[in-house]
């Protein structure tokens, strides 16, 4: 790689990302698919703080120049999608045997009194989607959302429930509805379920991620493993330094990224700021994962090579 190529591909830490406009992208509570070469993120657009606007998207090959692909999911004026709810967390799976790009969202009103997740579709991976709707899976509490595709196919969505803990679910075949209840994790302690989900698999191995219940203030984020699905799951671990709140961030995404001869992780966090969303900063650094351990470091600066 060149001085120059270098310097354009560099990921700065924790500063705004812009992208080919100059716009500050809107990558808060960012879930990421890689297509065709190139890594897609949907985010929360935060110009209304904490109420709905639209989920744009974005794609990027090195997590440092980013292009802004258009608008995924609009606001209406009425209903789940509508200017006075709360939609979170956008993620996306494509399903093989449909053909269609599967959206999940937590859906909710200001108070956060609903609970619900929602689901999107489009033939198109940019979109526009279309919502079809919203429920309590299985009857269950739905917050913070994360998903997770093996490479059967299998959907796993995993989803934060307060009162019974953090379900892993398995998806339907067609990714639109939930079908069972895979495995439950709760705290050390067992007071409550991590919220803000992420999982990834290396060597055989699941990776669980959370972040504890704070609001928007910021904690030491943790991990747990499980050689199934099912579990059962370990203790929880820190995997960033013990007292620094995970660098100041919550886990959004953990990313894998395939190498010529091995798969490397991308972490990408929130630091929120409750006063000023639209500008709150995303942490997005290598995270290393492997041998039961899993390790964030800070870095000022570093790029994909």
């Amino acid at each position: 790689m060149s001085p120059y190529q270098q310097a354009a591909a560099t990921v700065r830490t924790a500063t705004a990302l812009t992208d080919q406009h100059g716009d500050i992208a809107q990558l808060h509570g960012v879930g990421v698919l890689f297509h065709e070469g190139r890594y897609y993120a949907w985010g929360e657009e935060k110009s209304a703080g904490a109420l709905f606007t639209s989920v744009e998207c974005y794609s990027t090959e090195n997590f440092a120049v980013w292009r802004h692909e258009g608008t995924s999911l609009r606001r209406e004026g009425a209903g789940d999608l509508g200017p006075q709810r709360i939609v979170e967390r956008p993620k996306v799976l494509f399903n093989s045997a449909t053909g269609y790009f599967v959206m999940f969202l937590h859906i909710d009103s200001p108070d956060y009194a609903e609970a619900r997740l929602g689901f999107a579709r489009s033939t198109s991976l940019i979109g526009p989607y279309e919502y079809l709707g919203s429920s309590r899976p299985l009857g269950n509490l739905s917050r913070d959302i994360g998903v997770y595709q093996e490479p059967s196919g299998l959907g796993v969505l995993m989803s934060e429930d307060r009162e019974t803990g953090l379900h892993l679910y398995r998806l339907a075949p067609d990714y639109l509805s939930v079908e069972s209840v895979l495995s439950t994790t709760l705290k050390n302690d067992g007071s409550h379920g991590y919220e803000s989900p992420a999982l990834v698999c290396v060597d055989g191995l699941y990776y669980l991620f959370g972040s504890d219940l704070t609001g928007w203030n910021m904690n030491d984020n943790k991990f747990a493993t499980a050689a199934s699905l099912e579990g059962p799951w370990s203790e929880w671990h820190d995997f960033a330094p013990s007292g620094s709140r995970t660098f100041d961030s919550q886990v959004s995404a953990v990313v894998p990224v395939l190498g010529s001869s091995s798969v490397s992780h991308v972490y990408i966090g929130d630091r929120w700021n409750q006063h000023d969303l639209y500008n709150s900063l995303p942490v997005i650094l290598p995270i290393s994962i492997g041998g039961g351990h899993a390790s964030l470091s800070w870095r000022d600066e570093w790029w994909l090579d």
